[in-house]
């Protein structure tokens, strides 16, 4: 996946996102459902953001970025900042 491929998933999420919030508000879907799929999407978004960080930074050092593979949620949901 090139960074172009991850910056429009990035924009797909988001968009789900914010369509999960207005079918809530239109009360379409439960707020367990709204929870659920929200929690599901910012895990999603976190290792987006870490693939494409992590590939500009291979990229910087002058390393192929396409050698960056995307981590586990686990591991990108419990990184400390």
């Amino acid at each position: 996946m090139d960074e172009k491929d991850i910056l429009e998933r990035i924009g797909d999420y988001v968009a789900e996102e914010q369509r999960l919030r207005e079918r809530y508000q239109r009360r379409e879907l439960s707020g367990a459902e709204e929870h659920r799929r929200l929690r599901e999407l910012e895990v999603a978004l976190d290792r987006c953001w870490d693939l494409l960080r992590r590939r500009r930074a291979r990229r910087e050092a002058g390393q192929d970025p396409d050698d960056a593979e995307p981590r586990p949620a686990g591991e990108v949901e419990d990184y400390l900042q």
